[in-house]
């Protein structure tokens, strides 16, 4: 093996282990969400190669009301997945579609795409 071959390998891992970093291991920072007059947390959730914003942070026992606007086409987010709630919405493209909850126990609920690729996480305290 020449020194050039062993340059591009070691190169390859690194960038490999960069883009792993990144996208499983790096910390992402929630977005706490206000209670409107109404007494319902409403988050807005732009839905484009992924969730915008991917981290919500929310008060337990408080109803949830969670808008996701799908701007694009790919089949991956035709769905959003909340398996712990036994939830599921079918997102159409360019349009609003809302969804409701009310989760009384505080922890980290995840939601994902219908194949599991992109993924989001509710912190309700």
């Amino acid at each position: 093996m020449t020194i050039d071959q062993i340059l591009v390998i070691i190169g390859g891992l690194g960038l490999s282990a960069l883009v792993a970093w990144y996208f499983w291991f790096s910390e992402k920072k929630g977005v706490k969400i206000q209670e409107a007059a109404s007494g319902v947390q409403e988050a807005f959730i732009k839905v484009k190669g992924g969730y915008t914003p991917d981290v919500l942070i929310f008060e337990a026992g408080k109803p949830i009301k969670l808008n996701f606007l799908r701007e694009e086409t790919a089949a991956c987010t035709e769905e959003v997945i909340f398996s712990d709630f036994n939830k599921r919405a079918l997102l159409t493209p360019f349009k609003t579609i809302p969804l409701e909850l009310t989760i009384d126990k505080s922890g980290e609920y995840e939601f994902r795409c219908g194949m599991g690729m992109i993924r989001g996480k509710l912190i309700v305290q």
